[in-house]
């Protein structure tokens, strides 16, 4: 298989494709989703590449926002079976525009494969996949329309678009591990309780590491009453701003995000400890979310996400450091306290640990296709 080209025509199993394209368009998934055991690893690799189809949609400048409704609903058609990805795939793929990644453009192309693999999982599996693709693409569409380089009006807009994007697939892991291990399953209950955050910390990470980069394309997530609250209007805010009110008002936000990476401790760790591969997954991601973080906090000035990316030492010292802790929630604590103990804290409202939040009624424009 290292001799196809996208857009030819792929001679291996839906699988193999599979295995394929996942470090194509994450190279943090491609690291932590083979962790997992067994079955659970192409569930949760397909439920990601099923999730980037749904980004690749919404993050196309080429598409009017009619569109992306559009074909956002159709795409929940497709994976709930009752429209056809094939049909999808040849009608949205040429509306593709440069910006779109060749290696997601691939993915949508080649959507039938990933829908084959998605058929050989059990009805728990489906049934969670196709909820978390309904509420993230409808939810999506509606903060995309109302995106604008001045940012999101409050934080707890800022709650709700990270539920979306992130926020539910917490969720969806959580439903997925719970159906994978009778042991996770006992302690269900701590887990649904803090899946949401647990999506959240890892979002708010990554939307303030890329803000820039975000600004860039005229877009902000960033909610502007607490930058209004430090005297900083957010919609002037320029790269490498280096005043004490924008520090202020992202020091609140990065406290924000380091409560929430807490609550994905947490989560983590409520985990069997017996489920070592479950346990690397999280904590990998969570342990490279508390590094972004302080990276941040050294470099308040950052001009780029470049410039605070955490290194490959650094993250390969993380990793080897939470294998051999791996089954010591004591060591795990402190070895997240160690990379984090220098983040300010920001105490959380309650509704943001919850998945209390209600999926935006938006119209039911359906685009049939054959």
């Amino acid at each position: 298989m290292n001799d196809y080209r996208f857009g030819a025509s792929w001679s291996g199993t839906a699988e193999q494709y599979q295995d394929y394209i996942l470090p194509l368009v994450s190279r943090t998934f491609a690291l932590t989703i083979p962790q997992l055991p067994g079955v659970l690893r192409s569930v949760v690799a397909n439920a990601y590449l099923l999730c980037r189809v749904a980004d690749t949609i919404e993050d196309e400048p080429a598409l009017s926002a009619e569109q992306k409704q559009q074909y956002e609903q159709a795409f929940i058609e497709v994976v709930a079976g009752r429209q056809s990805p094939h049909a999808l795939a040849a009608q949205l793929e040429p509306l593709l525009s440069n910006a779109t990644l060749d290696s997601e453009r691939d993915l949508v192309r080649q959507l039938g494969l990933v829908l084959r693999v998605t058929d050989s999982f059990n009805a728990t599996q489906r049934g969670a996949i196709e909820r978390c693709i309904r509420v993230m693409g409808r939810g999506m569409h509606h903060f995309q329309r109302e995106a604008g380089a001045e940012g999101l009006a409050t934080l707890p807009d800022l709650d709700r678009y990270c539920y979306y994007v992130a926020g539910v697939v917490g969720e969806l892991l959580t439903e997925l591990f719970c159906d994978h291990s009778p042991d996770v399953a006992a302690t269900g209950d701590t887990l649904r309780r803090l899946a949401v955050s647990f999506g959240q910390g890892l979002q708010m990470t990554n939307i303030l590491k890329d803000q820039w980069e975000d600004r860039a394309r005229g877009v902000c997530w960033l909610p502007r009453d607490v930058f209004a609250r430090h005297g900083v209007d957010a919609a002037g805010l320029a790269a490498g701003t280096s005043t004490a009110a924008y520090a202020a008002a992202q020091s609140e936000l990065v406290g924000v995000a380091h409560a929430h990476l807490r609550n994905a401790l947490a989560y983590s760790l409520a985990i069997p400890p017996r489920e070592t591969g479950m346990r690397k997954f999280c904590l990998w991601a969570v342990g490279l979310a508390a590094l972004t973080l302080r990276n941040l906090c050294r470099n308040p000035a950052f001009k780029s996400g470049s410039e605070v990316k955490v290194s490959r030492s650094a993250l390969a010292t993380t990793m080897m450091l939470t294998n051999l802790s791996i089954r010591s929630d004591a060591m795990l604590t402190k070895l997240f306290d160690s990379i984090a103990g220098e983040l300010p804290l920001t105490p959380l409202a309650p509704t943001t640990t919850t998945s209390s939040i209600a999926t935006p009624q938006i119209g039911q424009m359906s685009l049939q296709i054959h």
